[in-house]
């Protein structure tokens, strides 16, 4: 009788995520891979679970579902075999994620990569290999997180757009530089125009007093701030004078 396998697959970012013909969120490479795999080894996968923009390293393996729920299988019997496509799939916390996977071997199921091979409990250094391949993993995503708080800190301080919604009074454009993907890169170009005519011309100085809910209040003074301060990149509070200038459809000198 063939093993029967359970395949976890886990993305960090939505953006990691495709879409299959149903518009379901699907992560075709781990996939594949496994699969593939799986049929080479001869086994049978009878489960497969997804994580989508789950991070290994942020979240704990406790408030993870799909990996709960993969834990509940595997007291259950219903699986002879954990499959990832790397261990660091299961995660990335080197006080935790060691721990988990001896859990799943404790519970005789055996864990296997396809990258890595299978990870076995049988001596003192298995156990060590087993927590350095973690910890390795635990000290990428530091550096990861470092590299992109420095870069994003970097970008606000050049008053360069982050990227996300595109603040109230600005409007994104194409810089005419091609990025890795070949598209092209945008920036948020302010326009004081746009702010003046959402305030002035449509009414909207208060929209708390003017029942208007589909542009918050205060994202608009926030706006306001940055003008007024000469601040295109980081905003002020706008003071009750200035309001009043505004609302008068004056501004100050």
């Amino acid at each position: 009788m063939a093993e029967r396998v359970q395949c976890l697959y886990r993305v960090s970012t939505t953006k990691q995520v495709d879409h299959d013909a149903d518009n379901h969120a699907d992560i075709p490479m781990q996939r594949k891979a496994c699969r593939e795999f799986a049929e080479k080894m001869g086994w049978t996968i009878v489960s497969e679970e997804q994580e989508t923009g789950v991070s290994g390293y942020k979240v704990s393996a406790d408030d993870r579902d799909k990996l709960q729920l993969v834990k509940k299988r595997a007291e259950q019997g219903k699986f002879d075999i954990l499959l990832v496509f790397m261990f660091d799939r299961l995660g990335r916390k080197s006080d935790e994620t060691p721990f988990v996977v001896e859990w799943f071997v404790r519970k005789g199921i055996r864990v296997w990569s396809v990258q890595e091979g299978e990870q076995r409990f049988e001596s003192h250094t298995d156990r060590l290999t087993n927590y350095i391949r973690f910890w390795q993993a635990d000290g990428e995503s530091q550096k990861t997180s470092i590299r992109t708080k420095t870069a994003l800190g970097q970008m606000v301080e050049e008053g360069r757009f982050r990227g996300g919604k595109t603040p109230y009074g600005y409007r994104l454009e194409k810089r005419g530089i091609l990025n890795k993907r070949k598209a092209n890169r945008i920036k948020a170009q302010y326009c004081e125009g746009d702010v003046f005519l959402l305030l002035f011309k449509q009414g909207l100085g208060s929209t708390a007093d003017r029942g208007n809910p589909s542009v918050p209040a205060k994202a608009v003074w926030s706006t306001l701030g940055a003008y007024l301060g000469g601040r295109h990149g980081a905003a002020e509070p706008v003071s009750q004078r200035d309001r009043g200038l505004c609302r008068s459809g004056s501004t100050r000198g």
